[in-house]
């Protein structure tokens, strides 16, 4: 029997060698993300403190990563995602409103309190979190391990480090936002694995972005918010960001689909420093402070430490 498109791309992106290197692909654009968001703040005259407009950015940009979905779907699948029906597509929407909705919320918010060094070593902690849930939510398939609970230790120090006599500004409100929006993406990680099992993984990365987004636009605007200037420029950055979502996201849920996590999770430390180096770069934000410098090596060790070694007998 011939198989399916579905079932070559499957096969594909569950070779090592491209899924390692689509994983860091995925982690250097979610390093990007951070100091675009707070480009596209600049860019479009949004006040940190006005949580509506903050809400129609975002969004604004997560419907526009759902057509790049469909637009993923066109070209890899050569035809539009297959939607499931009923419970199932249900399902979908719920994980949209608590994966994109209340995830990014909390995250946009956290972005405009905190610099892109503190925002990064603060959100690197869903690397920790995911290993210590994976145990409870697995069992013996995902265990903790002594390198596990070694690289648990040393990064929850780097995330301390980091947060010595530096809080965002003396946000702790940002802060508090940061660390939440990582607990519920951890949490969205096993449900997402899951669903995409049940149904095709363009069409629950569709749901996840638009239903998701379309919530935030509605709730943002209902509140009196909106997008202030708009420039080429605001509208390339949005754009942009739109691309690190829907590609960045429905690669990852393929790869999650098809790999052991532990496979492609290692390289998350990617993300932490990207987001340094061009939070620097773009937006001027300090780049030598040496709890920043102390913390992202303490938090890389650590997500190396927690990842390296394969989970025993994980499902695929």
């Amino acid at each position: 029997m011939t198989p399916s498109r579905a079932e070559k791309l499957d096969k594909i992106f569950g070779t090592p060698l491209f899924a390692v290197l689509l994983a860091i692909f995925c982690n250097v654009l979610w390093g990007c993300a951070f100091p675009f968001i707070k480009m596209g703040y600049r860019l479009f005259e949004i006040d940190p403190s006005n949580t509506a407009s903050i809400f129609c950015f975002a969004g604004a940009r997560f419907m526009l990563g759902s057509l790049l979905v469909l637009l993923g779907s066109t070209l890899l699948q050569s035809r539009m995602p297959t939607f499931p029906k009923g419970k199932v597509f249900a399902e979908c929407c719920v994980l949209g409103l608590w994966q994109t909705t209340i995830q990014y919320a909390f995250y946009y918010i956290a972005v405009a309190m905190l610099t892109g060094a503190f925002g990064s070593i603060l959100n690197s902690t869903q690397s920790f979190l995911g290993a210590i849930f994976a145990h409870f939510i697995y069992g013996n398939a995902d265990r903790m391990t002594p390198a596990k609970t070694l690289g648990c230790a040393v990064g929850f120090v780097g995330v301390l480090i980091g947060t010595l006599g530096n809080h965002g500004g003396g946000s702790g409100w940002g802060v508090f936002c940061m660390l939440f929006a990582t607990v519920v993406f951890t949490l969205s990680g096993p449900w997402n694995k899951s669903v995409t099992k049940k149904a095709d993984s363009f069409a629950v990365c569709f749901l996840n972005l638009f239903v998701g987004g379309a919530a935030l636009f509605v709730l943002g605007t209902a509140l009196g918010g909106r997008l202030g200037s708009v420039t080429p420029l605001g509208i390339l950055v949005l754009l942009y960001l739109a691309f690190i979502c829907g590609a960045g996201y429905l690669l990852w849920a393929l790869l999650m689909k098809n790999n052991p996590v532990s496979r492609i999770a290692i390289f998350g430390f990617v993300n932490p420093v990207v987001n340094v180096l061009l939070s620097a770069v773009l937006n001027g934000e300090p780049l030598f402070r040496w709890q920043y410098l102390a913390a992202l090596v303490f938090v890389c060790v650590g997500i190396w430490l927690v990842n390296k070694a394969p989970a025993k007998k994980e499902e695929q």
